[in-house]
């Protein structure tokens, strides 16, 4: 087995410092516009937040995934997606802004909305500012918590061959995942889908968990073909496990779209008052448009180019797919967010990029320092000796 070893890392270097530099200068930018423009800014920057938490929150998904099932294409990505789950205590600190701008995101939390609406004024055991920041707080402790023991446990595997380690690795895995699930699922509730408090849907949590999985699933893959430049990580990634790798993103592409299919078929046929303004607001003129490119870029696209074994086999071109499915989470957020907030169209204001570098940056330069710290693969993971077997008969 070829050895694994630390990245010399004069790259990851100024990569750390060009983004909390970037990070910064953003920061100041959400800051004039917080004062500013109020009412532009916390919608976009709720949507920018949902992006980065979704990269992170979805490679811990993915990760337990990986320790739960096993197979050589989860080590090229689990480095990656450690880094990117650790970031999450930067996350949490990156929601404490919102909550200046409660008053005018959620609709429950103005005392005229629910004195004059009897449904909100029933929810409001629920939807009220107390308990929504105890809940935030909770689910970003939920996954930190996995996140911290999953990259000790994994990094001290890395010191000492212990099969009773990588064990209890996957016995936290299982447990994780629904922990996990649980939180994204009354996340998803909180922070987006009482953007309109009158509208529900039993299936909004699972769209999100799919949406984060893939998230997560396309950062890893990015971030896995760029240090492919350089070993071990070059030797360990090769055409057949990125097609084991692109078979996984179709999947999550799929799911993503079955589960947002069924929500939009069942509401349309329901067709009730309470449940179709929210696609009214969101098939508005301008939106209508935004909506299909959409579907084309989230899924069809994607769809038909993952069928394609050439694409999947090559390292450039599931780059390329990735760095455009993380784009389209990002669209589809926004289709998500910014209706809510009586926008006529999707136009794009300059807070939208302000919130994304501001907490980008700092995302980026926390992820980057984990990983810097630790060897590019696993050394002692189960499968760690199949990765540099070879190819033939080393898929799973």
């Amino acid at each position: 087995m070829t050895e694994t070893r630390r990245d010399p890392g004069n790259a990851m270097d100024r990569l750390i410092r060009g983004a909390a530099a970037a990070g910064l200068a953003g920061a100041a930018a959400c800051g004039a516009a917080a004062v500013t423009v109020p009412e532009a800014f916390f919608p976009a920057y709720l949507v920018a937040l949902l992006f980065w938490t979704g990269i992170s929150a979805g490679s811990l998904a993915v990760l337990m995934l990986h320790l739960l099932v096993g197979g050589t294409w989860g080590l090229l990505v689990r480095r990656p997606q450690e880094a990117a789950a650790g970031a999450l205590p930067i996350l949490a600190l990156f929601f404490l802004p919102l909550l200046g701008g409660l008053e005018t995101l959620y609709p429950w939390s103005r005392p005229e909305v629910v004195g004059g609406d009897e449904l909100v004024r029933h929810r409001t055991p629920y939807l009220n500012a107390p308990f929504f920041v105890a809940r935030a707080g909770t689910y970003f402790g939920v996954w930190a918590v996995l996140a911290i023991a999953l990259r000790r446990g994994s990094l001290a595997l890395d010191r000492t061959p212990d099969p009773a380690a990588a064990r209890r690795l996957r016995f936290l895995s299982g447990p994780g995942l629904i922990a996990y699930g649980l939180a994204v699922t009354f996340m998803a509730v909180d922070w987006v889908m009482s953007l309109e408090a009158h509208w529900f849907s039993t299936i909004f949590g699972m769209i999100f968990m799919a949406g984060q999985g893939l998230s997560g699933l396309c950062a890893g893959v990015l971030a896995a073909a760029l240090l492919a430049r350089r070993e071990p990580m070059a030797g360990a990634l090769t055409p057949g496990r990125l097609n084991d790798l692109g078979n996984l993103v179709l999947t999550f592409v799929l799911l993503w779209a079955y589960t947002s299919f069924a929500q939009y078929l069942i509401i349309w046929s329901g067709n009730l008052p309470e449940e179709i303004d929210w696609y009214l607001h969101r098939s508005a003129p301008g939106w209508r448009a935004f909506a299909a490119v959409l579907a084309t870029v989230h899924f069809a696209a994607p769809f038909f180019l993952l069928l394609s074994k050439r694409v999947k086999r090559s390292r450039r071109a599931m780059m390329i797919l990735a760095g455009g499915l993380l784009g389209a989470r990002l669209g589809d957020l926004f289709w998500q967010v910014i209706p809510s907030a009586g926008a006529a169209g999707p136009h794009l204001a300059w807070t939208l990029p302000a919130a994304l570098v501001g907490i980008g940056g700092f995302w980026l330069a926390a992820a980057t320092a984990l990983l810097r710290r630790a060897p590019l693969l696993p050394v002692h993971a189960p499968g760690t000796e199949r990765l540099f077997a070879s190819e033939e008969g080393a898929h799973g």
